[in-house]
């Protein structure tokens, strides 16, 4: 008998996919962790801007209570009875008012000056009749002599 078919036996056959997918998520997990510690934080900090820098803050932060939120439910503590929750919508509110802030930043200007030249441009003026804005004469009228 195989190492695998030994843990095969240890719990249910069932849960076997959602367990090798969790085993891969945690590998990911590990993966980004080591890529953010191989850089100082000051030096990350110092590449961004001060929304950027708040975005990696709350992710950061977030990420850190929802593995501290899984922990707590892998020791039979229900997370939801305990101040992480409360941590979690904190961190969460937060992240709206600054994906509100870069939302107003991403809008586009409205250009004024450009806005009224189109609206000016699209409205249909009647012209007087005896302006002569054409060179050519109309089509179907004769053309009038001095």
């Amino acid at each position: 008998m195989s190492q695998d078919d030994s843990n095969m036996e240890e719990y249910p056959t069932e849960i076997h996919d959602y367990l090798t997918a969790f085993e891969k998520s945690l590998g990911s997990v590990d993966e980004m962790l080591k890529t953010m510690m191989s850089v100082s934080r000051s030096d990350l900090l110092q590449k961004l801007d001060p929304l950027e820098q708040a975005k990696l803050d709350l992710v950061s932060v977030y990420t850190l209570n929802s593995m501290f939120w899984v922990y707590l439910a892998t020791q039979g503590i229900n997370p939801k009875e305990h101040p992480v929750k409360q941590e979690l919508e904190r961190i969460r509110t937060y992240m709206n008012k600054v994906k509100e802030i870069a939302d107003k930043k991403k809008a586009s200007k409205l250009d004024k000056g450009a806005a009224s030249r189109f609206v000016k441009n699209a409205l249909w003026e009647p012209k007087a009749e005896n302006e002569h804005t054409s060179k050519t004469p109309a089509k179907g009228k004769k053309r009038q002599r001095d």
